[in-house]
C-alpha cells in the first residue's frame, strides 16, 4: 500500500504556492531554507513529479504542481475540520453575516456547510440585502461580516474574488434584436446599472427600465420570463438565460469585484474563523454544475475567480 502523503509537507508547499518563495515560505512554516527544499524534495519523489520551475527569484508551480496544489488545500482543509469536529474547546457563539442575494445562491451553501461542519457550535445569522444596506449594518455594528460589492472609492474592505459582469436575456427571447431594448435593473444606486447604462449609450441603443428592483429574484425572473435584459455577475447566471457578447452587439462590461468587510463587535476569534473559510471558499469555488456540462467555456479570457476563467459571449446556459 502507497505511503500517505505528509500533511507538514504539504503546508509547506501551499505557502511556497503562495508567496513564490522558498526563503518566505520558510518563514511562514517556521523552518529553515534548508528544510523547506528538502521537504520539497521529499514531496517530489513521493508523487513522482517535478512541483517547482525556478522564474528568476520566483518558485513557479509547474502544471503537476498546479495539479496537486487544489488536492492540498483540500487535504489541510479537511484535517482542519476533522479536528474541529472532535475539539471540545471548539468555537462557540453567535455571528451575524450580511450578503446581497447575487451572491448567497452561489457562494453561500459552500461557506455555510464548511464553516458549520468545522464550528459546529457557532449560530450564524444571515441577512441578504443589497450592499449598500450592508456596509450600513456594519458602520451601525449590527452585522459582524459582510460580503459586498467591492469598491476602491470607499474602501473599508478586502478584494476576495473577481466576476465578470454580463449582458443576459432569456435564450428563448431574442430580445436583444429589438429597437429599443427593455431592461431590468437594480436601483440607481447599483454600479451594474450606471455602467450598463453607460456603455448602452456608447452603444447607441435605445432602452427603455421596465423594472428595478435590489432583488436579483426579481430581475432574474423578469429575465427568464423573456420580459428584460440584464446585466449580472457570472455567479447569479441561471439556466434557461442567454449571455450576450460583442457578435450580438453588446460591449464589455468592467469587471465587478466581491469585498469580505468586518464589523467591530469583540468576537474577534469566531470572525477571523469565518472571514478565513470565506476567503478560502471562495477561491477555491469551482464553476457550476450546470454550466461545466456544456462545455462551452472560454479559459483564456475574463474571470471567473480572482484567477479565473469567463463564458463566452453567445453562452445559453443549459438546465440543471
Amino acid at each position: 500500500m502507497a505511503a500517505p502523503l505528509d500533511l507538514d509537507q504539504l503546508s509547506t508547499f501551499i505557502a511556497i504556492a503562495d508567496t513564490g518563495s522558498f526563503t518566505r515560505a520558510a518563514e511562514e512554516v517556521h523552518r529553515t531554507q534548508s528544510a523547506v527544499s528538502m521537504q520539497m524534495r521529499r514531496l517530489e519523489e513521493r508523487v513522482g513529479k517535478t512541483l517547482f520551475l525556478k522564474d528568476g527569484r520566483t518558485n513557479r508551480l509547474t502544471e503537476d504542481g498546479e495539479r496537486l496544489l487544489g488536492y492540498a488545500r483540500r487535504l489541510l482543509r479537511l484535517n482542519r475540520e476533522t479536528l474541529a469536529a472532535f475539539d471540545d474547546a471548539s468555537l462557540e457563539g453567535h455571528i451575524r453575516i450580511g450578503t446581497p442575494d447575487d451572491y448567497a445562491d452561489r457562494f453561500l451553501p459552500e461557506i455555510m456547510g464548511r464553516f458549520s461542519r468545522s464550528n459546529p457550535r457557532v449560530e450564524l445569522s444571515i441577512l441578504c440585502e443589497p450592499t449598500l444596506n450592508l456596509v450600513e449594518h456594519i458602520r451601525r455594528g449590527s452585522l459582524d461580516l459582510a460580503l459586498v460589492t467591492y469598491d476602491d472609492a470607499k474602501g473599508g474592505s478586502e478584494a476576495v474574488r473577481r466576476e465578470p459582469v454580463l449582458w443576459v436575456c432569456s435564450a428563448n427571447h431574442p430580445l436583444h434584436e429589438r429597437d429599443v431594448l427593455p431592461m431590468a435593473f437594480g436601483r440607481p444606486s447599483c454600479q451594474w446599472r450606471r455602467d450598463a447604462c453607460i456603455a448602452l449609450e456608447q452603444m447607441q441603443r435605445e432602452y427603455r427600465v421596465l423594472f428595478t428592483s435590489f432583488s436579483a429574484t426579481v430581475i432574474t425572473s423578469a429575465v427568464l420570463a423573456g420580459l428584460a435584459i440584464s446585466v449580472l455577475p457570472e455567479c447569479a447566471l441561471r439556466p434557461g438565460m442567454r449571455v450576450l457578447g460583442e457578435a450580438d452587439g453588446f460591449a464589455p462590461l468592467p469587471d465587478c469585484r466581491i469585498g469580505l468587510m468586518r464589523g467591530h463587535s469583540g468576537q474577534t476569534e469566531i470572525i477571523d474563523a469565518l472571514a478565513r473559510h470565506i476567503s478560502e471558499s471562495l477561491d477555491n469555488l469551482s464553476v457550476p454544475a450546470f454550466i461545466e456540462e456544456t462545455g462551452n467555456i472560454d479559459f483564456n479570457s475574463g474571470f471567473h475567480n480572482i484567477k479565473g476563467r469567463r463564458l463566452k459571449p453567445g453562452h445559453v446556459m443549459a438546465g440543471w
